[in-house]
């Protein structure tokens, strides 16, 4: 092996002196064949060798003998490092979707690096290897587009941060194949896939049942369960709303319903008084503002609160305070303040009446 080392690397030399491509590709077939057949018994002062001699000639070899390069090296656990780097760099995703996939010699901070500044196609190379931890994944969801979240979704072996979960769940939100492929996995927090089967349709869920695997189901149950069990908690005990309405009314004619009261009335979690506040400021039926404060998702709330004249510090605090066992994601509550800033106050009172007519009718059909 010494001396056809030697060897090949006087070709090198010749061949980067000469400019013919094709003797430099045919040293690099060589030099990579030699390698792969003692790779098992070569050390780290050897492979470092190697990793010279490849990081010359690879700099003036062509894209079609870098992929076959990258193709060959990525499974190999002692490849030449510096190599596995700049093939995994490359701009030409083809050169790099070997390393970037397969090869076990790239770093966190490597991948963290090209997940930083590289193409949605390397975040999506980068995506489907075996296995990637949390400082790698909270990249690739903060990046990557709808491909990248599927394949991260669907990637047994990808790790995730609560932020990268709690993100992604936001993300399934309207996109039924995200969302199957997150209710679908065994590790997402049990409060989290409450939240995500909270926000799917029943025709989601049915979909999800039929399809995921019989170790996801008895998760997914669960989960279903604690919906139902959130709400049931909120609507346990007594809701005396004709004693607070007759409260908040008593205060209202002394001029002192104010922004401030609903804002301690919601700090103190007076879910009645919160209630009535809002429905006699936006001149709706209790049991109507009820429903939507009972509903997970926040739109119809916030409608209610902008019909009422409350001002956002205020309907966040409703938001975050209406239920003492299920706390508002904040990306949830990002999206419900610029929904309540982007409407006006006579839409929304024109929406909560359409809302109060069509219960009407309902209960009186």
């Amino acid at each position: 092996m010494l001396n056809q080392t030697v060897e090949l690397i006087g070709e090198l030399e010749t061949a980067l002196k000469s400019g013919s491509s094709t003797k430099r590709v045919e040293t690099l077939r060589r030099l990579t064949d030699l390698f792969l057949r003692d790779a098992q018994r070569l050390n780290e002062q050897q492979i470092r060798v190697f990793d010279d001699v490849l990081m010359h000639l690879i700099r003036r070899i062509e894209t079609k003998a870098l992929i076959q390069l990258g193709t060959m090296l990525a499974p190999v656990d002692n490849a030449p490092i510096e190599v596995i780097r700049r093939l995994a760099d490359d701009d030409e995703i083809k050169v790099a979707a070997p390393a970037l996939i397969r090869s076990n010699r790239l770093t966190d901070e490597d991948l963290v690096r090209i997940a930083e500044t590289r193409s949605q196609q390397h975040l999506l190379a980068i995506s489907g290897r075996a296995s990637l931890r949390e400082t790698v994944t909270d990249v690739l969801v903060r990046r990557g587009d709808r491909e990248v979240a599927m394949t991260l979704a669907g990637n047994e072996g990808a790790v995730f941060s609560q932020w990268g979960y709690s993100t992604l769940v936001k993300s399934a939100e309207g996109d039924e194949g995200l969302f199957e492929r997150l209710g679908r996995r065994l590790d997402i927090p049990l409060q989290l896939l409450r939240q995500l089967l909270g926000r799917a349709t029943e025709a989601g869920r049915a979909r999800l049942l039929s399809s995921a695997p019989p170790e996801a189901l008895e998760r997914i149950h669960g989960g279903l369960d604690g919906i139902a069990g959130v709400l049931d908690r909120e609507a346990a005990g007594p809701r005396d709303f004709e004693r607070s309405t007759q409260l908040v009314q008593e205060i209202n004619r002394n001029g002192k319903l104010t922004e401030a009261t609903v804002v301690e009335f919601a700090s103190r979690y007076r879910y009645e008084e919160v209630v009535s506040s809002i429905a006699l400021l936006a001149s709706a039926p209790a049991r109507l503002i009820e429903s939507l404060m009972r509903n997970l998702r926040p739109d119809g709330l916030v409608v209610a609160c902008k019909a009422a004249g409350l001002k956002w510090p205020t309907t966040s605090i409703i938001l975050k305070n209406r239920f003492t066992h299920h706390s508002i994601p904040q990306v949830d509550l990002d999206a419900a303040r610029k929904a309540f800033l982007a409407m006006s106050q006579v839409t929304a009172q024109r929406t909560l009446r359409f809302w109060q007519t069509h219960e009407t009718v309902r209960q009186a059909s």
